[in-house]
C-alpha cells in the first residue's frame, strides 16, 4: 500500500505540472518549469494535507481514506 500510495503522489505532482505547463507559457514573467513545480507541489501538498488529516483522525489509513485523499471525494471500496 505504500508504494502505492508514493506512486500516485507522484501522478498527483505530475498532472499538476502538466496541466500548468500551457497556461504558464501565456505568462512572460514565470518560467514554464517554475509553474509547473509549484503546480505540482501544491497540488501533492493538498493531498498530504488529506492523508495527514485522515492519519490523525484514528491513526491509521483505510482504503478509502487513501481513495478520499486522492479524489476529494468518498469512494466506498465495496461499491
Amino acid at each position: 500500500m505504500f508504494k502505492n500510495v508514493v506512486l500516485r503522489i507522484f501522478a498527483v505532482f505530475a498532472y499538476s505540472a502538466m496541466a500548468i505547463i500551457g497556461g504558464a507559457s501565456m505568462l512572460g514573467d514565470i518560467p514554464v518549469w517554475k509553474a509547473a513545480v509549484l503546480a505540482g507541489i501544491s497540488a501533492t501538498a493538498q493531498v498530504m494535507e488529506r492523508l495527514a488529516r485522515a492519519f490523525a483522525d484514528d491513526g491509521h489509513l483505510d482504503v478509502d481514506e487513501i481513495n478520499e485523499a486522492f479524489t476529494g471525494h468518498r469512494i466506498d471500496s465495496a461499491e
